[in-house]
């Protein structure tokens, strides 16, 4: 009796073959990353106040008081959602009174913008905010894995093509600022979509993973994707990889089929599972509200965009790093104490040193970035062959369910500019907490069964008897994966 590693022993670890599959893959997902945080600069808000008709009866020395002025992060700004009244400016005006000498402007009554805003264009052309002439716009994000992610995928770049190119009226010009920024956004949406529409081909280039064809009786495929694969890594297959009259340990599975309910169906499982649904819903929550808070930085939105992806590439060089030889449940509690700690830090920094509390909130998405990252390598790692696909998928959704909560946290700014950085820290340190009750699984082989699956911390283990036949190693986390 043999398992999947041992039959496909014979092609290495880490070949042409894995190389080129590992590639494809990775690229089909950098278009992914455009869209995703394509709506910082799609909805973002540029400096405005009120309108002032062109029509109102006032003097060019009282056009220039309609708008009250506020101290915001030590200078004095327009207001955005209030002017002063205009039918007592038109008044003044018509008199001929002089504002300041003749009339205390703190003693007019204000009004809400009934005429609409007008947008500073310093740094955007246009946006959505600007289009529909709100105040406010509700933030998005979207959004399986192996090959079913093209389709999604296909009909997300298919629905924001048409969305760049549908305009009420006439097309959007191609304006460019510094020859770098295109600052209307259909065309930036376009830019962004178009790299994507080059995956679809991958759909019929990158196969299906041989395990899981097994796993589903399809013997035949997966040898096919084996030979192949075999071919393109220069060494010899045997004549038949998988031998149907042979019984191995993977085709049990062939006669099951996992269910969604299968993550709840003993109270350890279901216990593992909630957790794992909170953990990735935090983390989403505090990498998607910094990532969308940094136009609300101090300083250029372009160049603080730039840091918060640019911080990533250590995060996840780091996060390998750690993955390759310390225990995973600590890792990621480590890095999200650290990306925490600092985010609740932010509130003792006083307002003036706008570098330092840009310096830690970038540190701060860089722990939860290097945390998010392993998720996905633990989460695979606990649950059984069965439903390891599912249980990745649904706690993958429960970060979505996070992202589209970030936004919220983000607006709670408007109120008071720590709030965020204090909820999403605070959020952050308490799953760190409860990440150190997951089983450690570095080392560990993968289970196959729901009983070869470890205890979380508090519950007691069975004691296994026999040898550790029908698990899988789990040392290359990819190889495992494919």
């Amino acid at each position: 009796m043999r398992d999947y590693d041992e039959v496909t022993a014979f092609l290495g670890e880490w070949g042409p073959f894995q190389r080129f599959i590992f590639f494809l893959l990775s690229a089909s997902i950098i278009p992914n990353g455009f869209n995703s945080m394509s709506i910082v600069f799609l909805a973002g808000i540029p400096e405005h106040h009120c309108r002032v008709p062109a029509s109102a009866n006032l003097s060019s020395e009282w056009r220039n008081y309609t708008i009250p002025r506020q101290m915001q992060e030590g200078r004095e700004v327009p207001r955005k959602c209030q002017r002063y009244q205009l039918a007592a400016l038109t008044n003044f005006s018509t008199q001929g009174l002089v504002p300041g000498r003749d009339v205390n402007l703190s003693q007019v009554e204000l009004e809400p913008c009934l005429d609409g805003w007008e947008y500073s264009q310093d740094t955007y052309l246009s946006t959505i905010i600007t289009e529909v002439r709100q105040k406010e716009y509700p933030l998005c994000d979207y959004g399986c894995a192996d090959r079913l992610q093209f389709p999604a995928d296909l009909l997300h770049q298919l629905g924001d093509v048409h969305c760049a190119v549908c305009h009420r009226g006439h097309g959007p010009d191609l304006q460019l600022r510094g020859g770098l920024h295109i600052r209307d956004w259909r065309m930036l949406l376009l830019a962004l979509t178009m790299p994507g529409v080059l995956c679809v081909p991958l759909w019929w280039v990158i196969p299906e993973s041989p395990r899981w064809l097994i796993s589903q009786g399809r013997l035949g495929e997966a040898e096919d994707i084996i030979q192949k694969a075999a071919k393109m890594n220069k060494v010899t297959a045997p004549v038949i990889v998988f031998d149907p009259l042979e019984p191995q340990e993977l085709t049990p599975l062939e006669q099951q089929k996992g269910y969604i309910l299968d993550l709840f169906r003993t109270p350890h499982i279901a216990i593992m599972t909630i957790m794992s649904l909170m953990l990735w819903m935090l983390v989403s929550i505090g990498y998607f509200g910094l990532s969308l808070n940094t136009p609300n930085l101090h300083g250029d939105v372009y160049l603080n965009c730039f840091l918060s992806a640019a911080i990533e590439v250590p995060a996840y060089v780091i996060a390998w790093m750690l993955l390759r030889n310390l225990p995973r449940r600590y890792i990621i509690a480590g890095t999200l104490f650290l990306g925490g700690g600092v985010l609740l830090f932010i509130q003792l920094v006083p307002t003036e040193y706008h570098f330092l509390s840009i310096a830690l909130v970038m540190l701060g998405k860089f722990g939860i970035t290097s945390a998010f990252s392993m998720l996905y390598v633990f989460t695979a790692e606990l649950y059984p062959t069965l439903v390891r696909n599912m249980a990745v998928g649904a706690t993958s959704m429960s970060s979505r369910v996070g992202s589209i909560i970030a936004p919220y946290f983000v607006y709670l700014g408007a109120y008071d500019r720590i709030l965020p950085y204090v909820l999403m820290g605070s959020l952050t340190v308490l799953i760190g907490f409860v990440t150190l009750l997951f089983p450690e699984s570095l080392g560990m082989a993968l289970p196959e069964t729901f009983e070869q699956m470890q205890k979380i911390k508090g519950f007691r283990s069975k004691k296994k008897t026999g040898n550790s036949n029908g698990r899988e190693k789990n040392p290359k986390v990819f190889i495992t994966a494919f």
